[in-house]
Order: structure tokens, then sequence, then C-alpha cells
């Protein structure tokens, strides 16, 4: 996208403002004289430029205060194994504010007030930049032995599973996508829950999302930017891997928005990382969640631990795919020490999941690192989901036991990247959701069984409207025709809410 005002526009042939959120109505629509972001809130637009008299230094080309010269030195950094013990901080959510245009906490996220420009002498003058050298660190990560190791559990018993029949049910036809709307912001400056204010997210991507409990929706996003925050991609301070947040808002008013009530929190106005990282590039450089799903009162987290980002855009090598769970309501999570897929040569399978619960099974769809493998398929049974050895992976026909995810069979050809999978109960009907690169489109598929055979993919948006879109994560709650989805782009680095017409 070319910025937010590019996003608005998009937009704005098909809502409308209602209640300070936008609302999709059929038909061409002139953009209201009062458009207002998703928040609402008139204090998020940007400021009116003051008009002022155009001096001689304004015909002066600006130059940059500074030019700096990358300068590459070695960075050895120790890193214990295993790791240490994290230091847990939590506080009790703080609710939305009655106004929620009225910032909770201006003394944290609102910027400091700009100097006044003294008065000129009218005369003309070049500032020519400084030239100095940026230190640019390669990580060199040496591993020590940590002499105060946290308790590990024991391992789950190893069971053996057996072999069982998986036939292929019939191919659907392809779902045919209709009208495709942007329906909100869903983080960052103007989003309809002011992110930016209420928990110092300003840029984020993914929101991954499942039903947590009945009547909330838990939204999962990743590697997560406070003070500092400029668009395009990830980059600022306050670094948080990951983020957890969430949404009771109901299927029938997901036209309007999708509104975060609250996130969890180490302190006041702000977002707590929930996933343990090391933060360390060439070693675990973050940790990023894929999936989400809850069994009883348990929620699990499918996450990928990411060894560093590699220098072409959807390539990264992972160290493996892991599950993590939290037994006090997304509160704190434990990292399963067990149940994950080491990426062995950087090729191994199911480092990028989802998974869903359906039946008396919770099934496991997984690509490797990056977005240019293939999907394979695995299952496992609901009180098994963190004892590897219970897991059995769809081949050629059959349900079996391996001790390597790569006997899976491919789905179909990739490339795909970061998957969504959802089982419809009402329509008994699978859809999955993922990034196909060489169309450049978040595409759907569907199949009345988890293994297949799927149907064609269909796209639903595309790069040529969005450009560097990614994402593409199901709405748990969607329902008959409208498919929600949230959509993240590089570009602009945050998340928007989208609403497909599906005929399947």
């Amino acid at each position: 996208m070319r910025g937010r005002a590019a996003i608005l526009a998009v937009s704005a042939l098909s809502a409308a403002i209602v209640g300070g959120i936008l609302t999709p109505i059929g038909g061409a629509q002139a953009v209201p004289a009062n458009y207002l972001p998703s928040s609402g809130c008139e204090n998020d637009l940007p400021p009116k430029p003051k008009p002022r008299p155009v001096t001689p230094q304004d015909l002066i080309p600006k130059l940059p205060d500074r030019i700096g010269i990358p300068l590459p030195y070695p960075k050895i950094v120790p890193v214990p194994e295993p790791a240490p013990q994290e230091k847990i901080t939590r506080i009790k959510s703080e609710p939305a504010p009655k106004n929620i245009c009225h910032d909770p906490c201006p003394d944290i996220t609102d910027p400091p007030k700009p100097k006044k420009a003294t008065g000129g002498n009218g005369s003309v003058s070049i500032q020519f930049p400084k030239i100095g050298f940026d230190l640019k660190p390669i990580t060199i990560p040496i591993v020590v032995p940590n002499p105060n190791p946290p308790a590990k559990p024991k391992p789950p018993a190893a069971i053996s599973p057996g072999v069982d029949a998986g036939p292929l049910t019939a191919k659907p036809a392809t779902p045919r996508i209709g009208p495709v709307r942007w329906v909100s912001t869903v983080t960052g400056k103007g989003s309809t829950s002011r992110t930016d204010k209420r928990w110092q997210v300003k840029g984020t991507d993914l929101g991954i999302m499942w039903e947590s409990k009945p009547g909330q929706v838990a939204i999962a996003f990743g590697d997560s930017f406070g003070k500092g925050f400029t668009p395009p991609g990830a980059n600022g301070g306050d670094w948080r891997s990951n983020i957890l947040g969430f949404s009771s808002t109901k299927a029938k008013d997901l036209h309007k928005g999708l509104a975060i009530d609250t996130m969890i929190q180490d302190s006041r106005c702000h977002a707590v990382q929930v996933l343990s990282s090391r933060h360390v590039n060439y070693y675990e450089m973050t940790t990023i969640p894929t999936s989400g799903f809850a069994i009883g009162s348990r929620q699990y987290m499918t996450y990928m631990s990411v060894r560093t980002w590699g220098p072409i855009p959807g390539v990264w090598l992972t160290n493996y795919g892991g599950l993590a769970y939290s037994d006090d309501g997304g509160s704190t999570w434990t990292r399963d020490p067990y149940a994950r897929w080491d990426n062995i040569f950087g090729t191994s399978q199911f480092q990028v999941s989802s998974m869903v619960p359906q039946g008396d099974y919770v099934y496991m769809f997984g690509t490797p690192n990056s977005r240019i493998g293939s999907i394979g398929l695995a299952r496992v049974p609901k009180d098994q989901v963190l004892n590897k050895t219970a897991y059995q992976y769809w081949r050629n026909g059959r349900w079996i036991p391996a001790r390597d995810g790569n006997s899976a069979s491919v789905l179909f050809a990739g490339p795909t990247g970061e998957l969504s999978a959802r089982y419809d109960a009402k329509a008994a009907r699978w859809e999955l959701s993922y990034l196909d690169s060489v169309r450049g489109s978040i595409v759907l598929r569907t199949s009345k069984s988890p293994q297949g055979a799927w149907s064609e993919p269909a796209p639903m948006v595309n790069s040529g409207r969005y450009p560097q879109l990614y994402g593409g994560f199901l709405h748990p709650w969607s329902s008959g025709n409208d498919l929600y989805f949230t959509m993240s782009t590089w570009t602009e680095y945050n998340v928007s809410l989208m609403r497909a017409r599906v005929t399947y």
C-alpha cells in the first residue's frame, strides 16, 4: 500500500462512517467530509500543516543532518544453555476507556511537543551533513553452560498410535470469490482499538485468531514495536517478538471492525511479550506465533523459533517449529521442550504450522520454513497434543506413525506461506488460506476432509491492490458466505481486517 491514506481511499468507495467505525455498504459512495480512521477519533488524523510564508531558506534542498557509513564488526554473544528461567511480571488488563478517543497514558505514549522555531534573520545558509561511522555488529553466538538450569519435566511416555486408513474425499469446486473489502485497521495508529495508545503497539503483523473460550477470540501478533516505529517494515524500539490480545466482537458485528478488548500486560499501557525469545541473531532471533487453539481450559500456540531472517524477502531459517501452552487464560506460556519439530538441514516439514481441533483429533498442517514450501499434514488425539510419539502423518492414503515429519505426503504443490486452517462445523467444510508468492495473492482452498482432495486455489486479495501483502488468517467466527480474515502488509507493517464474499 502507499500509506494509510491509500488504504482509506481503497475502502472509501464501499464504506461509510457509522458510530465512528467503518461499516461496508453496497454501491459506490463518495468520501464523507468527516472521513475518520478506524478508531473514529479526530486526534488520530495527521495534523494539518499550518500555513506560513515561504522563506529563501525553504528554496534550499534539505540535506540530512548526518550520513552514516556502515562499519561491520564481529560481536561475540554468550548464550547460556539451558535458557535461564524467565522473570514474569503481569498486571491486570486495563479496560477500554469510556471514551475510546481519550488517551489513557499521554505521559507514556504522546510524543514530546516540538520546540518552537526561532525566527531567522533572512539570510540563507546551507548546513552540510556530518559524516560518521555506524558500527554494525555481526553476531557470533557462543553457547555457554548455565550454572543454574531450570528444572526440566520428564518426557511423556512413548506410545505407538498404529496405522489407520485416510482416504481422499471428492475434490470440491473452486470457491468463487465475490467482493473483497477492507473493513478496518486492527493495529497501529488510528486502529479500531487504538493499540498505539493503549498498549504501545505502533507496528506489528499477523493477527492469528482462535476461539479461546465461548464468546472470546484470542489474537496473536508477531514482532511488535512501540516508540520509534516508522513504516515500512519491522523497526523501532520496544521490540517484542509476540503479543496476545482478546476480542469479544460478535460475528454479526465484524462488518464494523475487529475490536481488541484487552491484551496481556506487564505494566501500564504496555503489551508484554508472552512467548520467550533469546533475541540473538544466528541463534534464536525471535519466536513467532503461527496458530492457536483451545482444548478445555488449556490454550495451545504453535510457533517457529527463527534462527535468522534471510536477505531475500519471504525467506528465513528456523531452529524448529514448536508448541507452547497456557493454563491461566493466556497470561503466561510454557514452551514445551519435547513437542517440537527440529529443522534438519533447513528443509524439515512442520516449521510453520496451523493446528485445528476437530472430532477426536487435532490436525496439524505444516510447511518448511519460509514461503516457498508445500503443505504436509499430521494428527494427534486431543489428550496427547504434547506427546510427539502420538502423532500420525498422512501419507498416500494412510495415517502412519513416524519419527520424521518429512514422511508426510504433500497435500498439494506450493509455494505456500503463513497457513491458516479452519473447520466450519455448520458447513462440514475445511478451509485453508495462505500466501501464494508466485501469484502474489492470498488464496483460499476448501475440502471435505483435512487430507483432501483440496479444491483449486481461489485468489482473494493480491499484491497489485495491496503491495507486499502477507498473512491471511481466518476469523473462527466467519459464517455463511462472509469470510473474515486479517491481512498484513510490509509497507504499513500493521494488520487490517478484510471481508470476502465467498460462494462454495
